[in-house]
């Protein structure tokens, strides 16, 4: 059975960071899913269970038996494990993608100390601006091809506590029973490209910026499918 793609987004962003390569998959033959984890940072932490929810409600529909193909984007990296142990169907493989890398075992901080510290005088009330608010223009628009795709992108963004980025995440044991890879865009996640490399994943580099699924869909969806050796399905083609 051909595996369905799961492509997962940060929460600090929204789905519409994967749509062109899920579109692009579509196109190619390949059964793709995007689930929505817009309201992961709602309410009172923990925040790990609902993005874990988020997606197994996604899958609803999707029969037990159906293997999938776990694909995080940069924050979301930290959740995979606790997705890939809440889920019913099996998992064939995991891409992580200009992705933050989970602990060995243990839990994974959200955030770093220095991000913290970046971080907390940004908070009013508790609660942070868009994550495309933190960073000077020169920073952001290198990121998008085109202004509508911006503001889409930019529209979509959750306002998350500060709270989020001071969770721990889970990791548990055993949850990378399968094949997993690196995709790589650029700096600053080198770094986590170096670290599956030593895990023994497969790495692979598309040259762009964080946000270069939206620039090179085509691209990308080439390398999500070359990573977990995938095939489309004749009969959806």
């Amino acid at each position: 059975m051909q595996p369905i793609f799961v492509l997962v987004h940060s929460p600090s962003v929204g789905p519409s960071t994967w749509r062109p390569v899920a579109d692009r998959l579509a196109a190619d033959g390949y059964r793709v899913r995007v689930p929505e984890l817009l309201d992961v940072g709602a309410g009172e932490p923990p925040f790990w269970p609902r993005a874990v929810a988020a997606v197994r409600a996604d899958l609803e529909s999707v029969p037990a038996d159906a293997p999938l193909v776990l694909v995080a984007h940069s924050n979301a990296g930290l959740f995979l494990p606790a997705i890939r142990q809440g889920l019913r169907q099996p998992v064939a493989a995991s891409v992580f993608v200009d992705a933050a890398l989970p602990a060995r075992g243990g839990s994974t901080p959200v955030a770093p100390p220095e991000l913290l510290d970046f971080l907390r005088p940004l908070a009013v009330d508790g609660v942070l601006p868009r994550w495309t608010d933190w960073w000077d223009e020169a920073d952001v628009a290198p990121m998008f091809s085109d202004p509508e795709q911006r503001r889409t992108v930019v529209e979509e963004q959750p306002r998350l506590p500060l709270s989020y980025y001071e969770q721990q995440i889970p990791v548990p044991a055993g949850w990378d029973d399968h094949p997993c890879s690196y995709l790589l865009f650029g700096p600053p996640y080198e770094e986590f490209a170096d670290e599956a490399r030593a895990r023994g994943w497969r790495v692979a580099r598309l040259p762009g910026e964080h946000l270069h699924q939206i620039v090179d869909p085509e691209g990308t969806a080439r390398q999500l499918a070359e990573l977990t050796g995938s095939r489309p399905s004749p009969s959806i083609r």
